[in-house]
């Protein structure tokens, strides 16, 4: 049962228990929301750098609380508190790679600050060349669609499903559901302040986001604790198995294999959802290093700060947020399951344990612990931590796609734009980017296994972005061809996986991808590719960028080095190094060394 599964058996778990303190808090966040966005406004210039950067003057901190706004979503939270009701610790994993921040802090924010640059497009063009620029813009603008939208848009749904699931609106023959309500509701809401406000609208709401998602996943820990014990009653409960980040992430009778190809486990519409170890060792680094130091939802806040020190801050902030998911959102999960399996709980126990209990109804365990822990008042604290969630995720890809599609490919067609006209095209992006959210929801709701699918789709797609930043900042003679056929063989593979996996291929040769049918006939060469493990075949697809990176660039002419100067290490000139090293001290260090700690310790801690 995939993530979105999860969403909706959370949906399921019980009716509408808010009560009037519970709205009152609600509607005292939107107040909040609403007055940053109009202060924001007022403050704005119609300039392209304070709509798309915020004037590139974001503090430290504000960067920092964006970066984590914009990673977790409603469906992160609920799907990872369901994750520790169900597996324990394991999804820790990804969480902990915290680090990939320190390397963007460290490794690329000097790079980026030197360029100047709007977009990772607009670097990559700096470092190799416009074609490869457009590449990188036009995968981008269609992953964040087909991915990052079109969760959000399900969590949104979800979300007033669990809130309000008798709600409905009738016209004449025509009934809404809550799903669709708080679909178009929150995409419309987040659409209009993200819209007007720009980048500077976006960073801001998410600040306060962060401290209520905060806040609110931290007072359900605290309760669910209390109730169960102590930490030590949870240990005691739960067990050894649960709190174990060192076992193998693979099926039962698999252990000590790193077979990729197997009989097929169908989830959906998506094969092969275990995690293997080697996978984990390497895919999931890739993952996490192209996702927090060169895709454009993140990094886009660190280019609005105004000096390398301040984007440094702010991303070892973000690193330090980026512990709290471990503690707030897995852990809950794990006091769900204690508390039902001990019967300290006699509600949960019924609806988890019960004789009538659903197979995954665990998955529900962030709203189950919402509506059975929590008083009046708190419960609205912790609903609008949910909402923070889902709203910062879609404001930060609304703001990426309006800047890539303005700044990557509008300005390019026009060159001689004004700022005021590249201002009007953003927020007309913007609008362009809801409606095609809204058009998008049937096909969101009708999707039973969109999340497990969309999961691959970061592995398929991410391998030759990462190769393509990471071998050209560090390897000086890699050239424009090498970087374009690199990322062209690259997607071509990913694409060709993701075509392979979806139902509409399979009904090409006549598979019903929805009955009993497993899929492809056994042994055969597309049986094979949809059968490989997705992170083993992302591991494939990034020695095969690498490995076309490489040999094109050694058989076509090496770079103009005076061209891409201070945009390699071997390129960087004695004042670029100087500038760099004058820009942190070691403050800096010591909290980078901090994270480094927090992370050790965890799988220190939590090795069963």
């Amino acid at each position: 049962m995939n993530n979105v599964a999860y969403l909706m058996a959370a949906a399921g778990a019980g009716g509408s228990l808010l009560t009037g303190l519970d709205w009152l808090a609600i509607v005292v966040y939107f107040a909040i929301l609403s007055g940053v966005a109009w202060w924001v406004v007022s403050r704005s210039k119609d300039t392209a750098a304070d709509y798309f950067l915020a004037g590139r003057n974001l503090g430290w901190w504000v960067i920092g609380a964006s970066i984590f706004a914009s990673n977790i979503g409603s469906e992160h939270i609920v799907g990872l508190a369901g994750s520790g009701a169900k597996d324990g610790v394991a999804m820790a994993h990804y969480e902990l790679h915290a680090w990939c921040l320190l390397v963007l802090a460290w490794v690329f924010v000097p790079f980026y600050a030197r360029s100047l640059v709007f977009t990772m497009p607009e670097f990559l063009e700096r470092r190799f060349c416009t074609k490869s620029r457009y590449v990188l813009s036009i995968v981008s603008l269609l992953t964040f669609v087909v991915s990052k939208i079109a969760v959000g848009i399900f969590a949104g749904g979800v979300v007033f499903g669990t809130l309000l699931p008798e709600m409905k609106l009738t016209f004449g023959t025509v009934t809404i559901d809550s799903f669709w309500i708080g679909s178009v509701l929150v995409i419309v809401m987040t659409g209009l302040y993200t819209m007007i406000g720009g980048m500077r609208a976006v960073a801001y709401n998410d600040a306060v986001q962060v401290v209520i998602l905060i806040v609110g996943s931290a007072l359900l820990t605290i309760y669910g604790l209390v109730e169960l014990g102590g930490w030590g009653e949870l240990r005691r409960i739960c067990g050894s198995e649960m709190f174990n980040l060192w076992k193998p992430l693979i099926p039962a009778g698999m252990e000590g294999t790193w077979a990729p190809v197997k009989e097929a486990k169908r989830i959906g519409w998506y094969f092969n959802t275990e995690y293997p170890w080697l996978g984990m060792a390497i895919c999931a680094p890739v993952i996490g290093l192209w996702y927090w130091c060169t895709d454009q939802y993140i990094v886009q806040r660190a280019l609005g700060a105004p000096n390398e020190t301040v984007a440094r801050q702010g991303s070892i902030f973000a690193a330090f947020l980026k512990l709290f998911p471990v503690y707030l959102f897995i852990i809950p999960g794990l006091i769900c399951f204690a508390l039902a399996k001990s019967g300290k709980n006699p509600a949960l126990a019924a609806i988890l344990t019960g004789p009538g209990a659903a197979p995954n109804a665990s998955q529900g365990a962030f709203p189950l612990m919402v509506e059975h822990l929590l008083p009046p008042g708190l419960r609205g604290i912790v609903v609008a931590g949910l909402l923070s969630a889902l709203m910062g995720s879609l404001a930060g890809v609304f703001n990426a796609c309006s800047t890539l599609f303005t700044v990557d490919i509008y300005e390019k067609l026009r060159p001689k734009a004004t700022q005021s006209e590249l201002v009007r095209m953003g927020r007309l992006a913007t609008a362009v980017m809801v409606v095609i959210s809204l058009l998008w929801i049937p096909v969101v709701k009708g999707a039973d296994g969109l999340y497990g699918y969309l999961q691959a789709v970061q592995g398929y797609l991410a391998p030759p972005i990462f190769v393509v930043f990471f071998f050209g900042v560090f390897w000086k003679r890699l050239n424009a061809e090498g970087c374009l056929w690199a990322m062209i063989i690259g997607f071509i593979l990913g694409v060709f996986r993701m075509l392979v996996d979806t139902p509409v291929t399979l009904g090409m040769f006549g598979i019903d991808a929805a009955g009993g049918n497993k899929g492809y006939p056994y042994g055969s060469f597309l049986w094979i590719v949809n059968n490989i493990n997705f992170q083993y075949f992302s591991i494939l697809i990034t020695i095969v960028s690498a490995i076309v990176m490489v040999i094109v660039s050694y058989m076509t002419p090496a770079p103009d080095y005076e061209r891409i100067k201070g945009l390699t290490y071997g390129t960087a000139t004695a004042e670029d190094t100087a500038t760099t090293r004058a820009s942190w001290n070691a403050k800096e260090v010591v909290f980078s060394c901090v994270v480094m700690a927090f992370i050790i310790g965890a799988y220190v801690y939590f090795r069963g």
